[in-house]
């Protein structure tokens, strides 16, 4: 599944609903250099639209590929130069 991306860092927010995952997906990849990834695993089915969403609509950052596996969705985010 896993498309090239400089993952700097996995956020695993596994067991929190929305907005929570979002929250600290923010906080996250502000923390980033541009070009960096950020992997985020979570548990919240509603994370693939809120990402999706969250990232379409936010300068600066891509989303490059979500997946599910298990019940466990994975979200690989990167912040843009």
């Amino acid at each position: 599944m896993r498309t090239e991306i400089d993952v700097a860092e996995t956020l695993d927010v596994k067991g929190l609903s929305c907005p929570m995952p979002d929250v600290k997906m923010k906080s996250a990849i502000d923390d980033l250099t541009p070009g960096e990834g950020l992997e985020i695993v979570a548990t919240d089915p509603g994370s693939v639209s809120d990402i999706d969403g969250w990232a379409t609509g936010t300068d600066g950052v891509t989303l490059v590929e979500q997946g599910e596996s298990d019940d466990v969705y994975t979200h690989y985010v990167r912040k843009e130069e």
